[in-house]
């Protein structure tokens, strides 16, 4: 029946490979090739095709993918479980689907489902009771065998915004609370103490009240404005938790509360006159906190999180580092200073101390969901894996430049600290300080020849440009590289290293649809050259497809690239 769904060679197709595994029951290619066959078939079905029709079809596709992985071949094992995934997200709502996904579900090792927890993580709110109940069923069978893997992931579920995701992951901890009661606690402990210290109290009034003004003043939004402003005041309300909360009431505390009077009196009169009395306390509590904000060069635990300066020797693993089969690496303690990077979101540099007696560094950052970031980390373990498994491109040492991202929650995380690496920007200004050379010499050109070069004819753009081209260089990184070498060998390996991996994250990038690729978000190892990209939050051509100011190129590929590439520039290696 499922056979007789397809079409022409299609059929002729299904029904080679379907002979080939029956001679050979245990050819895993066969097996692969017509699960991808069967896929491509169901793929191309019209949109309107009731599941019920189709049934056939994905239930032999789920058997054909079943053998496929359990088989077992690294080259395309992590593609089909999460083919498998598709068509169970999609189709398991079905009788005929349930009982094949059920058999596989259960026949597969449990290790097999561990790359791609965040995908199944993602889906535990899915409409259909069947597969939602399928869906927790194998994750509470994950987290019996591996409860390391879920901790950090269902505890950011857990604090969704979407009641139905909340109440699945809360649900879930529970189950698993049940086996491992202290290592659940203890990671709920780490993630609200950790999402605490990412963002104190100054720094979200001071951003919360900064935003609302923007949506009062700008967008003439005074709804906005007062969701933005009511849950800074119940946090006020609820009492501070550390010292350094209490700190901060303790300066602003009046202000705050005269400015919620007369807003509450501008939320029942609609007065303008009201709002601006609450707007003249905001404005106080708000250079305050700014004032604050910037003064605050480190963070310590003692004052801001005394509960997770006082954590020791837990049983919970070390944030990205849990691998099934080797020894635990759990958290012995954390460093009880934690330095604050002067960058516009003001991270926080955050070290552990592991059971193994080594130090792992992260970066810990506030404002931003790093569950984009998290699966982007997992398409660069892909593209990784297809290069390694390519004999030319395993001899050329291809790889991306992978490290652990870590959400907790839907806007905190921890980064892996890549170490010895500095973004270009850095060594760029690194270059020129010494020699007295503006940072910016090429935006500093171009503003002189072209003061408004926004909104200039394209013709004048383009002279201005070319005079930036002219005047200026742009060998700095070829010179940084250059002069870090200590030897012409050295040298010549990290070139080629550099524009090696310039080639694969071009590539990789492209098909992701990354940008937002300016000096500060590539790094450069200063041992190797590697290059090594960060901040993924523009995705999927988000950047091309912006109104103002849109990418409109594949990858960056300055001249300033090019030349710290070889002689031959993008003809040789890249």
């Amino acid at each position: 029946e499922a056979v007789g769904c397809t079409k022409g060679g299609s059929q002729r197709v299904v029904e080679a490979l379907t002979g080939a595994t029956q001679l050979d029951p245990r050819w895993n290619k066969a097996w692969h090739r017509l699960a991808l066959t069967l896929f491509d078939n169901i793929a191309s079905q019209s949109p309107s095709s009731p599941p019920r029709e189709l049934a056939p079809l994905v239930a032999q596709a789920v058997r054909c993918f079943f053998q496929s992985i359990s088989l077992g071949s690294e080259r395309h094992s992590l593609q089909d479980t999460l083919r498998l995934l598709t068509l169970w997200f999609k189709y398991g709502g079905e009788r005929e689907v349930a009982q094949a996904l059920e058999v596989a579900i259960r026949a597969l090792p449990i290790d097999t489902w561990l790359e791609v927890v965040p995908q199944i993580i993602a889906r535990i709110n899915l409409p259909d009771q069947r597969v939602r109940g399928a869906v927790h069923d194998l994750l509470f069978r994950i987290g019996r065998e591996h409860p390391q893997v879920l901790i950090y992931p269902l505890t950011v579920a857990g604090k969704s915004s979407d009641a139905v995701r909340r109440d699945a992951a809360q649900a879930l901890l529970r189950r698993m609370s049940a086996v491992y009661p202290e290592l659940v606690n203890q990671g709920a402990l780490v993630s609200a103490e950790l999402v605490r210290v990412a963002v104190l109290w100054h720094e979200v009034w001071a951003e919360g009240l900064d935003e609302a003004s923007r949506l009062l003043r700008e967008v003439g939004d005074p709804e906005g404005m007062k969701d933005m402003l009511l849950p800074l005041h119940a946090q006020m309300e609820a009492g501070p938790v550390t010292q350094s909360d209490s700190l901060f009431v303790s300066q602003v505390g009046p202000d705050a509360a005269e400015g919620q009077q007369w807003l509450q009196a501008w939320m029942r009169s609609g007065d303008d006159d009201d709002l601006t009395q609450a707007w003249e306390c905001y404005l106080k509590v708000f250079r305050v906190a700014h004032r604050m904000k910037e003064q605050t060069k480190a963070v310590d635990l003692e004052q801001c999180s005394p509960q997770l300066l006082s954590a020791r020797d837990l049983e919970l693993a070390m944030p990205g580092q849990y691998r099934p089969g080797h020894d635990l690496v759990s958290i012995r303690s954390v460093r009880p200073t934690l330095p604050v990077i002067s960058s516009k979101q003001k991270p926080r540099k955050c070290t552990m101390l592991g059971s193994d007696g080594r130090e792992y560094t992260y970066l810990l950052k506030g404002h931003e969901d790093l569950r984009q970031d998290e699966r982007v980390m997992q398409l660069f373990g892909l593209a990784n894996k297809c290069l390694a498994l390519d004999r030319k491109c395993a001899r050329r040492d291809l790889a991306i430049t992978r490290y652990a991202v870590m959400p907790l929650s839907p806007s905190t995380g921890l980064i892996e600290w890549v170490p010895d690496c500095d973004t270009m920007h850095s060594l760029i200004r690194s270059h020129r300080e010494p020699k007295k050379v503006p940072v910016a010499l090429e935006h500093k050109i171009l503003s002189s020849r072209a003061p408004e070069y926004d909104t200039a004819p394209l013709a004048s753009k383009r002279d201005a440009f070319e005079e930036v081209m002219r005047v200026t260089k742009g060998d700095d990184i070829d010179q940084v590289m250059w002069r870090k070498s200590v030897s012409a060998e050295d040298w010549l390996e990290r070139r080629t290293r550099f524009t090696r991996s310039m080639a694969c994250m071009s590539m990789v990038g492209y098909v992701l649809g990354l940008g937002d690729r300016h000096p500060s978000n590539l790094m450069i190892q200063k041992v190797t050259g590697q290059v090594v990209h960060i901040d993924f939050g523009d995705c999927f051509e988000v950047a091309m497809q912006r109104h103002r100011f849109p990418e409109t190129v594949p990858f960056r590929l300055t001249r300033m690239l090019v030349r710290a590439m070889e002689v031959c520039g993008v003809e040789g290696a890249f």
